[in-house]
């Protein structure tokens, strides 16, 4: 009786196991995760406008269909980015993934309190050799360092209402995703 409650907990604790570690390894060897998806449809450092959503051809899981969305493809091998999205009238978002699709910062229109989210983004190392300036604050400048050289940023605008749609895009089709000409100042 107890070789056979052990083999029951044994059993119990090896199926555990096996499925703790393929939750955690199976984004790593996934072959479509969202940033390969999205390769073939995007320019790198470019913002992209996505499809509205629909239940059969998502390109991204759990997009709502209340929300325009466009992506950036970013790679800063060449240099930080500079990232203009003017606000919609409801709402507006910015995420920020690793090429892992680990979320690593999210901004929105309510939290950056201006009529245009603008931020840097650029590594650590790029960071470190930006010069500080005295004139400029930390209100004035938002640096986000990214944890890996590529990745993806999500921008989303909403629609509160099916004719507002039209807004919602032209408002992410004005925004910009391109590498800086120049270093910034940092506010440190």
């Amino acid at each position: 009786m107890i070789r056979l409650l052990f083999t029951i907990v044994g059993g119990i604790l090896l199926g555990g196991l096996v499925h703790l570690v393929s939750v955690l390894a199976l984004p790593r060897i996934a072959s479509l995760d969202a940033y390969s998806r999205l390769a073939p449809l995007t320019a790198v450092n470019a913002v992209t406008p996505l499809a509205p959503a629909e239940p059969r051809n998502a390109l991204l899981p759990f997009m709502d269909p209340a929300f325009a969305m466009a992506v950036c493809r970013y790679d800063l091998s060449k240099g930080p980015i500079k990232l203009a999205v003017p606000v919609s009238q409801s709402y507006t978002s910015v995420s920020f993934y690793t090429r892992n699709d680990v979320s690593y910062y999210a901004i929105n229109d309510r939290s950056a309190g201006r009529k245009v989210i603008e931020l840097d983004l650029m590594t650590e190392a790029q960071h470190a050799e930006v010069p500080e300036d005295d004139e400029v604050t930390a209100a004035d400048r938002l640096i986000i360092d990214s944890p890996t050289t590529t990745g993806l940023i999500l921008l989303k605008a909403l629609a509160a209402e099916p004719g507002l749609m039209p807004q919602a895009q032209a408002s992410l089709a004005a925004a910009t995703c391109k590498v800086q000409a120049t270093p910034v100042a940092s506010a440190r």
